[in-house]
């Protein structure tokens, strides 16, 4: 190739491909040379290509490894959460693990005390029964003793009682012998009048059995009351006892009402014992009524709210104030010296309470003498018969 072909290409202005292919047909080098540029450049864009493919790759790949250190971040969070998490169970493990054996300890301990405890209560039990038993034989002899008590109280009763006891035998008495000698005038004088002795001799009988119900009930007052209960009809214990100290009331100028209600209340109980609580209230208002101007006691039962109210009222100075409680204590007396027991009220509360009712004095204003309320109760049904 010399200097002039190339001006002279610039000049005509052929086109440079044609400038090239003649080149290259003139120069073979140049041509070789250009196709070992070529395949460089080919070469070289196949691996800019290939650098460009790992380029993305590269990408791809920092972007998944962008991805799985977010996820590996997340995991090493969650990790140490639970982490976290496992050391304080383990935590609350080790101190529940410390607070059951101390509960174990002391379950121990509490077993032991128990065991104690155990053997303490054996001991116990053992001291208790032979304390019931014991108590049993006290209560036994204390009933025993009471049964005593009442009896000498109500043998007390039926010593004060003879006199007017002789008095009411009197009478009768006196009338059979009146009977008896008309009927022996009658058959003597040689009257023969059938019909008068008769007449003479069943009145006779009557006197005779008045005075055999009054002996009777004086041998009956007098035994041994039984521990049975029965009905008893309340009007007929007032009654009863009221006929065994009318005489003696009678002698001294006592008069008595007797206002009794029309239900004739039934309780269960002993007819005896009853007699004898309203004999000792008797026996107290007549002592009572010794030097009281008006003399005079009365007697009401009534029914109310499932219980019998017995009442027995008298006209004399009345109880002391702050004695109300104390006149039921045994021997306490207001009386003189050698004038009374003091046992009559103290055994009247205890036959009471027996049947499960009150005795207590009802306060008054002064002057209106002393009040005494027995409450018994009813039976729940209404019995068969009662005394």
């Amino acid at each position: 190739m010399t200097a002039p072909e190339f001006a002279d290409d610039a000049e005509g202005g052929p086109p440079q491909e044609a400038s090239i292919e003649r080149l290259l047909e003139a120069e073979p080098r140049l041509r070789e040379h250009v196709e070992r540029l070529e395949a460089h450049l080919r070469r070289g864009e196949e691996r800019r290509r290939a650098l460009l493919h790992i380029m993305g790759d590269m990408n791809e790949l920092n972007k998944r490894f962008g991805q799985r250190r977010k996820a590996m971040l997340h995991i090493l969070v969650d990790y140490e959460q639970d982490r976290r998490r496992v050391a304080r169970q383990a935590e609350r493990l080790d101190n529940s693990r410390r607070a059951l054996l101390h509960i174990l300890q002391d379950v121990h301990r509490s077993n032991e005390r128990l065991a104690d405890g155990r053997k303490a209560m054996i001991h116990i039990m053992g001291d208790l029964r032979e304390t019931t038993e014991d108590v049993q034989h006290r209560e036994q002899e204390l009933r025993d003793k009471q049964e005593q008590l009442v009896q000498a109280g109500k043998l007390a009763t039926l010593g004060e009682l003879t006199t007017g006891i002789a008095h009411e035998l009197n009478n009768p008495l006196n009338n059979i012998g009146l009977f008896v000698g008309n009927a022996i005038d009658h058959v003597e004088l040689g009257i023969a009048d059938r019909d008068r002795l008769l007449e003479e001799l069943r009145h006779a009988l009557q006197e005779v059995r008045r005075a055999t119900a009054i002996i009777s009930h004086l041998r009956t007052f007098g035994r041994a009351a039984p521990v049975s209960r029965e009905p008893v009809r309340i009007n007929g214990v007032v009654r009863r006892s009221f006929s065994l100290l009318h005489e003696q009331l009678r002698l001294r100028e006592i008069e008595v009402h007797l206002d009794l209600c029309k239900e004739d209340p039934v309780v269960i109980g002993n007819a005896i014992q009853l007699e004898q609580v309203v004999i000792n209230l008797l026996t107290n208002a007549r002592d009572a009524l010794a030097d009281a101007p008006r003399k005079l006691i009365h007697i009401e039962s009534a029914v109310r709210e499932g219980m019998v109210d017995l009442l027995v009222r008298d006209t004399g100075p009345g109880i002391d104030e702050g004695l109300e409680q104390r006149i039921f204590d045994p021997f306490f007396t207001t009386k003189e010296v050698g004038a009374g027991t003091g046992l009559g009220l103290s055994i009247a509360y205890g036959i009471v309470k027996e049947h499960g009712g009150t005795i207590s004095v009802v306060k008054g204003t002064g002057g209106e003498g002393a009040t005494f309320l027995v409450q018994l109760p009813l039976p729940a049904e209404p019995p068969d018969a009662a005394r």
